[in-house]
């Protein structure tokens, strides 16, 4: 043995045993000591055993109990082996000493789930989350806590996070959920991207970074600590990456014995009503994760890989109710392909790679400006992976490495497990796409409507000077506040020209706000998620005598980011009459009654019994502003996820059987001209056998006669591959430290399987030659083989999965019209249920 491996070795040992030191269980030998979590400058040694490891972001309020154990089956089925999750205060806590693990929030059953499908956790206990969670996961009842300020070397804050951590931590033990205990949870997170807000508080800000770390490892979870995005986490806790492209961003963590953690990889983004759809695509996450893994990664987590819904109140501000549709797994926990199967596909390349890449010696070799391999070889051995990659993200490159040359798309990375067989590139898709179909079951509902009582002053009499803030109003207990002051007004006070009407002008800190005068809607104005302040200005219609005016003031979730949270506010601040003869009247302090939440919300009639309570009419074309909807529908059959669809309508919420699905807001279109999101999920197990009660509180004038009842399925699947493309990854397996094709033929083809056990019930498409666009919406090109659609029916119809080859051969075996281009196979099949 040589000195330079002696002194590696001696190197490891240490730093396993100051791992073990301090704190994260692990370093004696015999099995019980082994369990447990510790770490090196590699990776992680979980239960005396080194992974590579694959996790996703799956949020268990964001969906149902019902569809946990499909999404984290798919999850494994994708190559995960990691499952992470925030804990969320606020509805584990919702007040102060009153505790939920029920139903949604049911945190132990989750993690449970998680450890029966053999799969690991990562808790990112927080406290706060942000997460576009109302309120960043802190309950409200926490702002109210005297002298607090959140998030900084406070007193009040740190005892009662320190308090609900030790309790969320001393569940997780009883439970015996830790990997030291032999449960699943390997990390644990205290707080969360703190570098972002840190320098707002000085050196409270640095003495409270100390304190959490130092309370959090006080737990003793036997499993190591990790802090998101903060350089100066304190020993033994890890510092970890957030981010699109951490493989280049993260400089590494801020010691060398700690190992290199992904915790955030946005695989698009959150949206916010307003905006337009986000978009991150397969092949740049794909090329982001081969990238970190090449350069000593040990941990990547996508976020988020289940898309989930903000059901009830639980967005965060102007957050939509649909959070994460664009993750591998959508909202409604499908498949979205390609994201998921070429990440699953990844994972595979990946882990072909494994011990080469835990055990093996690193090094790079520079081949040009944008191109590179970076090698992964343990001397004296089979062991040796490569990264093969082209940065330029325009130009294609062919690169010589030991003899052999590879072609490599632009902005792409090609993985050789044995460092000469390329078995996956990440610009290069092999496997299939689909797209999502909406498919009407209902859109006949017989509509009933009540109006909302519009207040005035004698309902809410007059109970301070000035408006109320809004937050400290609602205690966030409704989206609703009504505030009501009345003007006296004279024949002289009015304008006398009929052409000129006074001015109600409103200036608010926000969210939102629907005005009304004399019982009259008048009109409406709202913040964004960027500036949540507004001016409402709007002509009406006063007269002599007592004028009403009553303002419903909105929240649209409480704010989730910043420094001083608590000190945020929302509600009127100034509230004028312009056009007066007598001049522009104020009446911030005229005196001003207030009411929290709505009439309906009271009497809960979203519910059977609450409906009861009032009186119903038929709903006949456009309803005035602020009224409640009912109907009744029948559960879809089948098992494909239910939605709805709210056309026609502006802005509200929407129970199903007394539950709350979220708020929607289809009058607030993004720049494209349409709505942030017009279709709503409905959870199956929210349904009853038959009948359903459906209740919509619509805020806008509106006619509900459009809404539909819907059913989601991704059975329309593609494949869309050319000649250059690499075999799919499964063609290779590892055998004896080598690899070997496990297929007789190794070559390009389509792949295609139906999800849910479905079978191939038409081609919709196909074409061997040049043709162009996307899954559900492919065109012929200039060149096509006329046998293609009659081989790839041959192949595939009636069959729950096949492969057709990538064969020229097969398809112009009679006549090749266009020999000199590179050809392309393109295929669209429809599934379903035989």
């Amino acid at each position: 043995m040589g000195l330079p491996t002696r002194l590696k070795l001696l190197i490891t040992l240490f730093s396993l045993f100051v791992c073990s030191a301090l704190g994260h269980g692990g370093g004696g030998g015999t099995a019980e000591q082994l369990k447990g979590v510790i770490y090196d400058g590699r990776s992680l040694i979980i239960n005396g055993k080194r992974e590579l490891l694959f996790s996703g972001s799956i949020h268990y309020p964001r969906s149902t109990p019902e569809m946990w154990p499909d999404i984290i089956s798919k999850a494994k089925h994708g190559g995960l082996n990691v499952i992470q999750t925030y804990v969320f205060w606020n509805v584990h806590e919702p007040v102060q000493g009153q505790f939920n693990f029920e139903g949604n929030y049911d945190l132990v059953k989750f993690i449970k789930l998680i450890g029966d499908n053999g799969m690991f956790v990562t808790l990112r206990v927080g406290p706060f989350i942000q997460a576009e969670w109302n309120h960043g996961g802190l309950p409200y009842w926490l702002r109210e806590v005297p002298n607090i300020i959140y998030r900084s070397d406070n007193a009040p804050f740190k005892y009662h996070m320190k308090k609900y951590v030790k309790m969320i931590i001393d569940k997780m033990k009883e439970e015996k959920l830790f990997a030291s205990q032999g449960g699943p949870i390997i990390l644990a997170q205290i707080e969360n991207e703190y570098n972002h807000i840190q320098l707002a508080y000085r050196e409270l800000g640095t003495k409270y970074v100390q304190w959490a770390a130092n309370m959090a490892v006080g737990l003793k979870t036997g499993v190591p600590w990790i802090m998101c995005k903060q350089k100066d986490a304190p020993d033994p806790v890890i510092n970890t990456c957030n981010g699109r492209q951490c493989g280049d961003t993260f400089i590494g963590p801020n010691k060398p014995y700690k190992p290199s953690i992904w915790t955030e990889n946005w695989t698009a983004q959150y949206r916010v009503f307003g905006d337009p759809p986000s978009q991150r695509a397969a092949e740049d996450i794909a090329f982001s994760i081969a990238r970190f893994f090449s350069k000593n990664g040990t941990l990547a987590n996508y976020y988020m890989y289940h898309g989930g819904t903000n059901f009830g109140r639980t967005s965060a501000v102007f957050t939509t109710t649909r959070y994460y549709d664009e993750a591998p797994l959508d909202e409604y926990g499908l498949q979205r392909d390609p994201k998921w199967s070429h990440l699953r596909d990844l994972h595979k390349a990946l882990n072909l790679c494994k011990k080469a890449l835990l055990w093996g010696n690193s090094g790079v070799q520079r081949l040009g400006k944008d191109t590179e391999v970076r090698i992964y070889e343990k001397p004296g051995s089979n062991l040796c992976a490569a990264f093969l990659t082209n940065n330029h993200s325009r130009i294609a490159q062919t690169l010589s490495f030991r003899g052999q040359e590879y072609y490599l798309p632009p902005h792409s990375i090609s993985i050789l497990p044995d460092c000469k067989t390329v078995v996956y590139n990440t610009q290069t898709i092999v496997s299939q796409h689909n797209s999502r179909n909406f498919v009407t079951s209902s859109n006949d509902l017989k509509w009933k409507m009540s109006q909302e009582p519009i207040l005035t002053v004698q309902q809410a009499p007059v109970s301070n000077k000035i408006p109320n803030e809004l937050y400290s109003l609602l205690k966030d207990t409704t989206d609703y506040g009504w505030y009501t002051t009345s003007i006296d007004l004279g024949t002289r006070d009015l304008p006398m020209r009929p052409d000129i009407l006074p001015v109600l002008r409103v200036s608010s800190l926000g969210h939102a706000m629907h005005a009304f005068v004399n019982g009259e809607y008048v009109g409406s104005a709202h913040g964004s998620h960027d500036e949540k302040s507004f001016l409402f200005q709007q002509a009406v219609k006063l007269k002599p005598g007592t004028n009403q005016i009553a303002l419903l003031c909105m929240t649209i979730g409480l704010p989730d980011s910043g420094a001083y949270m608590e000190h945020r506010y929302a509600g009127p601040k100034a509230v004028m009459i312009l056009g007066l003869n007598t001049g522009t009247i104020d009446l911030t302090q005229n005196g001003w009654g207030h009411q929290v939440g709505l009439t309906g919300e009271k009497n809960q009639v979203y519910t059977e019994e609450g409906s009861k309570k009032i009186t119903w009419s038929e709903s006949k074309g456009e309803a005035p502003a602020l009224t409640w909807f009912k109907a009744r529908f029948k559960t879809p059959a089948g098992n494909d996820p239910v939605a709805i669809r709210m056309t026609g309508m502006g802005k509200g919420m929407m129970w199903i059987n007394g539950k709350c699905i979220g708020r929607y807001w289809m009058s607030y279109l993004s720049p494209l001209g349409k709505p942030s999101q017009s279709e709503y999920h409905i959870p199956r197990s929210y349904l009853q056998e038959s009948e359903n009660l459906l209740v919509v509180l619509e805020e806008e004038k509106a006619d509900p006669k459009n809404i539909e009842i819907l059913t989601v399925n991704r059975d329309t699947i593609c494949s869309y591959i050319t000649e250059y493309y690499p075999a799919h990854v499964k063609s290779w397996a590892r055998e004896k430290s080598k690899i070997r094709p496990v297929v007789d033929m190794v070559q390009p083809a389509a792949h295609l399987k139906c999800p849910n056990h479905k079978k191939i019930v038409a081609v919709e498409f196909a074409s061997f030659g040049d043709p162009l666009g996307t899954c559900g919406n492919f065109i012929l090109g200039k060149c096509n083989a006329a046998s293609s659609k009659e081989i790839v029916e041959q192949q595939c119809l009636g069959k729950p999965s096949c492969d057709v080859p990538m064969k020229r051969e097969i398809f112009d075996k009679n006549n090749d019209g266009c020999p000199d281009i590179q050809k392309t196979l393109a295929i669209q099949v429809k599934c379903a249920a035989q």
